[in-house]
């Protein structure tokens, strides 16, 4: 990811494309003589080539490889796999079944993990929400002790004038 993101500079791209000339007109040089001379040398002069044609022939192979197994891949993927089954042994009916219990409620959990998780973003909010409802439920008891307070000195003023 890093090596996406860098940034090359203009001074370090100008430099590496002159390298690459540099080498290629090095490769040309080498090869000028073999290809231009009218007489045949000796074999260590095509010793060279032979060497490039069987590195490409390999990569060739290669390529032709990953092209063939990208293509059986590709019909697998889209041949519909619904009807087809694996053949399992009687004996182990039992732990599958154990097995799709416990991934039922793996995902169930994953599920509730997921949900927390995505809810930490907003522990912030809902902090300060908890905390002006705890000053107005403080601000309610105080009030409801006035009155409870008010309530009872209003009885005590009736049992008073009921009993004179």
């Amino acid at each position: 990811a890093l090596d996406l993101t860098r940034r090359e500079t203009p001074c370090f791209v100008k430099f590496s494309e002159m390298e690459k000339t540099a080498n290629m007109q090095a490769e040309i040089n080498e090869v000028q003589p073999l290809l231009f001379s009218g007489t045949v040398g000796s074999t260590s002069k095509f010793c060279f080539i032979g060497k490039r044609y069987e590195i490409l022939q390999d990569m060739n192979n290669h390529l032709e490889a990953v092209l063939k197994e990208k293509r059986a891949l590709r019909k697998k993927l889209i041949k519909p796999r619904c009807q087809e089954s694996l053949p399992i042994n009687a004996a182990f009916h039992k732990c599958i079944v154990e097995l799709l219990t416990e991934s039922v409620t793996f995902t169930e959990k994953l599920e509730s993990h997921l949900q927390s998780v995505r809810s930490i973003p907003q522990v912030p909010n809902m902090m300060k929400n908890m905390d002006t409802a705890i000053t107005k439920a403080e601000v309610f008891v105080m009030e409801l002790e006035e009155l409870t307070e008010q309530i009872l000195k209003w009885r005590q003023l009736q049992k008073e004038v009921y009993s004179d």
